[in-house]
């Protein structure tokens, strides 16, 4: 077992099966996407540049995705908190996911990326 998979299966449901379909809703976006772990974290990268991690709110036990860059995105379902150049989008494990709007959500945070509003390095 990886430490990409042993962090899904270390989750509780309805969680585990919440960040599974995050997970796979990420990928299906873009064959230049791929995971990895950063800071314990499954972390999302386009071209190998950083986008987007999942994550579980320590105090709601929710998860979420933040947004690298979410800085650019403006969404009314995105948070900034006390972060100046990330966002994040809450989950909640226990209805139904809104996939178009996680779609769409992800789509902008790639368009940074593939319109080179954020630097990536030419491949």
């Amino acid at each position: 077992m990886n430490s990409n998979s042993s962090f899904y299966l270390n989750q509780s449901e309805p969680n585990q099966s919440c960040l599974l379909a995050l997970k796979k809703l990420i990928l299906d976006q873009d064959e230049k996407v791929t995971e990895t772990v950063k800071y314990g974290m499954p972390c999302f990268c386009y071209r190998e540049k950083m986008f987007c991690y999942l994550w579980v709110d320590k105090k709601s036990t929710e998860p979420y995705i933040l947004f690298v860059e979410g800085g650019h995105l403006h969404h009314p379902k995105l948070e900034v908190g006390n972060r100046s150049r990330m966002k994040i989008y809450r989950v909640n494990p226990n209805v139904d996911l809104r996939i178009d709007e996680i779609r769409v959500l992800l789509k902008e945070a790639l368009d940074l990326y593939r319109k080179r509003i954020i630097k990536i390095k030419a491949k």
